[in-house]
C-alpha cells in the first residue's frame, strides 16, 4: 500500500452482512473479524446483520441497504461457494440488474490470487465478487475467517483508504451516481 501522508483519511460508512443458516451473533467469528478490521481502519460500521442463505432475503436486505444514504459500502461474508444453499452471487446479480450496477471483476480475481497463497487450488471454489449498484460498493467474501482476512487485509483495507495511491475506491464515490 502506498499511503500518501499528504492526503487526509476519509472514513466511510460500511454495512456488514453475514450470510449463514447456522451462525448467530455469538458464533459469527468471520463477521467479528471484519467488524474489528473495519473499526480499526477508522471506518464507521453503520449496519450489521446475519441473514439466512436465501436469495430473496438477501436481495431484500441488500436492496434496502443500497437505498440507505448512510451506507457507502456493503461487505458480505458467506454464501459464495458452490453448494445449493450458496446464493450470495445470485442475489447480487439481481441487485446489479435492477439498479444498473457494474461488476468489479478485478476484485474476485485478486481475491482468488491472494487466497491461493493460503489455501492453494481450493480457491477455485470461491465465487467472491465485487460490484457497485446505486452508488454503493458491495463486496462478497467467503465465510471463513481466513477468507475475510485475505479479502480485507489484501484488498479492501487499501482500496477503502482515501490515502492509497495511485488510486482507491473512496475517491470515486462522489462520481458513482453519474449518468
Amino acid at each position: 500500500m502506498a499511503v500518501d501522508p499528504d492526503r487526509p483519511f476519509t472514513p466511510i460508512n460500511i454495512a456488514l452482512l453475514t450470510v449463514s443458516d447456522t451462525r448467530t451473533a455469538e458464533t459469527d467469528t468471520s463477521g467479528d473479524i471484519l467488524a474489528g478490521r473495519i473499526r480499526d481502519a477508522g471506518h464507521n460500521l453503520v449496519r450489521r446483520a446475519i441473514e439466512k442463505d436465501d436469495a430473496a432475503l438477501l436481495f431484500h436486505r441488500l436492496a434496502t441497504w443500497i437505498e440507505d444514504r448512510q451506507v457507502d459500502c456493503i461487505v458480505t461474508t458467506g454464501g459464495t461457494g458452490l453448494t445449493g444453499r450458496d446464493v450470495t452471487p445470485e442475489a447480487l446479480e439481481r441487485i446489479k440488474a435492477l439498479h444498473q450496477g457494474k461488476d468489479i471483476p478485478g476484485f474476485g480475481e485478486l481475491f482468488r490470487m491472494l487466497s491461493y497463497r493460503t489455501i492453494g487450488t481450493s480457491t477455485v471454489q470461491s465465487r467472491a465478487i465485487g460490484l457497485v449498484a446505486n452508488g454503493t460498493y458491495i463486496f462478497a467474501l467467503p465465510g471463513s475467517n481466513g477468507a475475510v482476512k485475505d479479502g480485507w487485509d489484501g484488498i479492501l483495507a487499501e482500496q477503502l483508504d482515501s490515502r492509497n495511491r495511485p488510486c482507491n475506491f473512496v475517491e470515486l464515490m462522489p462520481r458513482l451516481r453519474e449518468a
